[in-house]
Order: structure tokens, then C-alpha cells, then sequence
């Protein structure tokens, strides 16, 4: 099992990469057309707001004691696979 430190790094490089996917995905949305702009912007505030999430997420794990963690791990797992999944379906629609 991973601990609270190591899950927590590879956490934040994931919120971290999912940012830069999300700002690629905005200058996408800036070169296409204006009702596909319109389309994409939904998508790109749904990502960020799936990401604020899934930070707010990490720090609360961050923050927690450990007889919380395991409570706060599920959380983020599932916080993990809602903006994974998310990303997946803009990144097919953008292609």
C-alpha cells in the first residue's frame, strides 16, 4: 500500500499534468470556430471545475489525520477517475 506522502506526490503531478491538458485544450477551443468555441468552453469550465475539485481534494488529504485518510483516499480516487474520464471525452471531441 502507498503511503499518505507518496500518494500525495503523485496526486499533485496528476492535478498538475491534468492543468496543462486543460490549458492545451483551451487554446484548441481558441482556434476553432465560434460555435465550437462555444461547445468547448463548456467542456473547459467543467474540466476546471472538476479540477478545483480534485485539488480542493488534496489539500484537504493533505491536511488530514490518518484515522481520516483512508475516507479522504477514496474520495480522491474517485475525484481522480470523474476528471480522468472527463478529459478523455474533450480530448476525442478537440481531435
Amino acid at each position: 500500500m502507498e503511503s499518505k506522502d507518496d500518494f500525495q506526490k503523485k496526486y499533485k503531478a496528476q492535478l498538475d499534468e491534468w492543468e496543462a491538458q486543460i490549458k492545451q485544450l483551451r487554446v484548441k477551443a481558441e482556434k476553432a470556430g465560434v460555435e465550437a468555441q462555444e461547445k468547448y468552453s463548456e467542456q473547459i469550465e467543467e474540466l476546471k471545475s472538476l479540477h478545483a475539485k480534485a485539488r480542493t481534494r488534496m489539500n484537504a488529504m493533505r491536511d488530514a489525520q490518518d484515522d481520516a485518510w483512508d475516507d479522504l483516499k477514496k474520495g480522491a480516487d474517485a475525484a481522480w477517475d470523474d476528471i480522468s474520464a472527463a478529459l478523455e471525452k474533450a480530448r476525442k471531441r478537440f481531435a
